[in-house]
Order: C-alpha cells, then sequence, then structure tokens
C-alpha cells in the first residue's frame, strides 16, 4: 500500500512539476507596428548586459550573431519593403548581424528556423550596411520603430553601448493608388475615401473624378463635402461654394453623428470661399 502511495506521490509532483513555468534567462518579446498599409511583426529574445562587456567579448567582432537569443529573431512583413534602399519581398525572415566597431552587417534570412551554426549566406533575401553609434546604456538588447510616417520608418537595434538604425521604406501610394483603381464603381463610400486620400497627396485632377462618380451615385454630406475642398483647392470656388452649402443641408439629415464633426470645417470652409468668390459688377442703368 506504501508503494501505491508514493507511486501517486510522485506521480503527482511530476505532473505539478511539469506545470511550472519558469522565466527565460532571456526574455520573449514581440513588436508590431504599421507603416502606411504595411503591417511589421517581429518576435525576438532579449538578452541582458548583466554587467558584461558585449561587444567585443562575449559577441566577437565580424562574426555571425543572432541578433538575440534563444531561437532565431523572425520579421514577417505584409507588403514589399525597402531596407536602406534595398528591395526586401514580403514574407517571414530571420534577422542576422555581424556587428563591427564602425558598422553592422544586417541581413534578412529565408531559414526562418536558422541558427548561428546553421546559417547560410546563399539563403539570404538581402543584405544592408548599418552605422553603429554609442548610446547610453541599453540593459536589454531591444528592437523597435520610430520616425514613422505612412511610407517610412526607422528599424532600431540597441543593446549595451551600441545602436544601430535601418531605414525602412514602403510604396504606400503606389500601393494604394492601384487599390483604388480596382474599386468598385458602384461603392460610393469607397470612391469618395478615395478621392479624400487623394486630396491630401494634391493628386486633385485623380480625385475630383472619383468623386463626380461618388456623388453621382449618390449624395451625402461627406462626398459632396469633399468635391466642394478639391474644387477650392483648384481655385474653383464658384462652383465651391454652393456644394459646401449644400453639404450643411444635406448634414442636417445625418443621423448617424458624423456630421457633428464636419460641420465647422464645412462653415470655416465656407466662410474663407466665399470671400474668394468673384465680385458681381452691377449692371448699368439705361439712361
Amino acid at each position: 500500500m506504501k508503494k501505491v502511495f508514493l507511486a501517486i506521490l510522485v506521480a503527482t509532483s511530476l505532473s505539478v512539476s511539469a506545470q511550472v513555468r519558469l522565466p527565460q534567462p532571456s526574455s520573449a518579446a514581440s513588436v508590431t507596428q504599421t507603416v502606411g498599409t504595411t503591417d511589421f511583426s517581429i518576435k525576438y529574445s532579449r538578452p541582458n548586459v548583466k554587467g558584461r562587456e558585449i561587444f567585443g567579448a562575449l559577441l566577437p567582432y565580424d562574426k555571425i550573431w543572432r541578433t538575440g537569443a534563444n531561437a532565431a529573431t523572425q520579421i514577417t512583413l505584409s507588403n514589399d519593403i525597402t531596407v536602406n534602399g534595398q528591395k526586401l519581398p514580403a514574407g517571414t525572415y530571420s534577422i542576422f548581424s555581424i556587428p563591427t566597431q564602425g558598422e553592422w552587417t544586417l541581413i534578412f534570412n529565408k531559414d526562418i528556423a536558422a541558427s548561428e551554426q546553421s546559417y547560410s549566406q546563399e539563403k539570404d533575401a538581402a543584405r544592408v550596411k548599418v552605422v553603429a553609434t554609442t548610446t547610453p546604456k541599453v540593459e536589454s538588447f531591444s528592437i523597435d520603430f520610430s520616425d514613422i510616417t505612412d511610407s517610412t520608418a526607422n528599424l532600431n537595434f540597441a543593446w549595451a553601448d551600441k545602436k544601430v538604425v535601418a531605414k525602412i521604406g514602403v510604396e504606400t501610394s503606389k500601393m494604394i493608388e492601384a487599390s483604388i483603381a480596382k474599386a468598385s464603381t458602384d461603392n460610393a463610400n469607397a470612391m469618395n475615401n478615395a478621392a479624400s486620400y487623394l486630396l491630401g497627396k494634391g493628386k486633385l485632377e485623380q480625385a475630383l473624378k472619383l468623386a463626380n462618380s461618388s456623388v453621382s451615385s449618390i449624395e451625402t454630406f461627406r462626398n459632396v463635402w469633399t468635391k466642394a475642398q478639391i474644387l477650392a483647392k483648384l481655385g474653383n470656388f464658384v462652383e465651391a461654394v454652393p456644394l459646401a452649402q449644400k453639404a450643411l443641408e444635406l448634414g442636417k439629415a445625418d443621423t448617424g453623428g458624423g456630421f457633428a464633426f464636419t460641420k465647422d470645417a464645412i462653415e470655416k470652409g465656407l466662410a474663407e470661399w466665399t470671400t474668394k468668390l468673384p465680385a458681381i459688377t452691377p449692371l448699368k442703368k439705361k439712361k
């Protein structure tokens, strides 16, 4: 009976211990970022300095490094990008690097399960040079994005006293314009959104065509206001003013609450454009 009890006790202890989650020396981390319409996802582990000399010692110069700890660091891109001007197609890659005192070679490799021992240069998708700068101490290795616009961003790597930055480029405008070209011609809302985007980019003729198509499908305060703004940008205040007035009238019937966020902008635009209307010369009375 005692033997059976001991067996049960041991089995229970093993089961409990198997469920215990212990911390890793290098903690797991992830980074997600959207640049324009392109999604980035990075999975990596974060080693700590722990008082050690890192570059040139723990990590010898001119040697391949998995740019993190534990399993290979992985990056996933939803669209094609450029890294320091070099093309990198959409997909998932492991990130390796070769640190030196002055610069690093940053590597995107197609083998996402590669290690420093199994790494093969033949599977590289892109290699770029990045300048290494001195930075205040970073205890835990870090990867992040900064200086984000709709088509660019900085991809930053920092650890110990070193930081490197890779310049990311995304052809957001080109991708959006391609999507616009494929947009359904009977979707007034989609065409209006596209017209608004092109208006913001200064592509007024393209924007006006889409706004006209949207308005001809169904008139809403949104697409009428978009068309008014485009015409005003083109200097056509004679047509822009009555459209702004019409947008205000259409907005009164809006039940979704969106008009409240636009009303002030329409009224401001209307007041400004009205002052720019050409003066009307009064007719002379015949004698």
